[in-house]
């Protein structure tokens, strides 16, 4: 594919993207696909909240079911709130801006979290405080341990 001939953005995709990017490169704005452009970029936003979002409910249910369930508490519970948090933490750091919308994710997060738990757990809903049990420093980074610990203060 030549750099300088239009490629259709329904039809191939990364051939579209590559030729954006020449045209940017080169500076032929006149010739980009604006419309289009547009719409993958707003596109590209949505998913990082979205991928920002999922992670934070992915760790909200875990801790839920590592407070609720303690009996059940493994290691791959244990991997997946430490990876949430690193995922979180990356989002956060690739995107300054989600800083400011981080209270209203973490509460419709939440609110996903709890009715997960019950779906997970099989528990009825009301187990699951309709509140935000914890503050979110603590959901970050409190230091958890498959020993039952004198450290974890988990709303105990």
């Amino acid at each position: 594919m030549a750099a300088d001939v239009p490629v259709s953005y329904d039809s191939d995709f990364y051939g579209w993207i590559q030729h954006q990017m020449h045209l940017l490169q080169s500076r032929q704005l006149e010739a980009l696909d604006i419309e289009n452009l547009m719409e993958e970029l707003d596109s590209l936003g949505r998913s990082e909240r979205r991928a920002l979002l999922s992670q934070i409910t992915r760790l909200y249910l875990h801790l839920l079911k590592w407070h609720y369930q303690r009996e059940r508490r493994s290691r791959s519970w244990l991997v997946s709130i430490v990876d949430a948090r690193v995922e979180i933490r990356r989002l956060l750091a690739d995107n300054s801006s989600f800083k400011a919308w981080l209270p209203e994710a973490v509460i419709v997060a939440y609110v996903d979290a709890r009715t997960k738990a019950q779906a997970e757990t099989g528990l009825p809903l009301d187990t699951f405080p309709a509140e935000l049990p914890f503050s979110w420093d603590d959901a970050i980074a409190q230091e958890l341990s498959l020993d039952e610990s004198p450290q974890e203060r988990w709303m105990d």
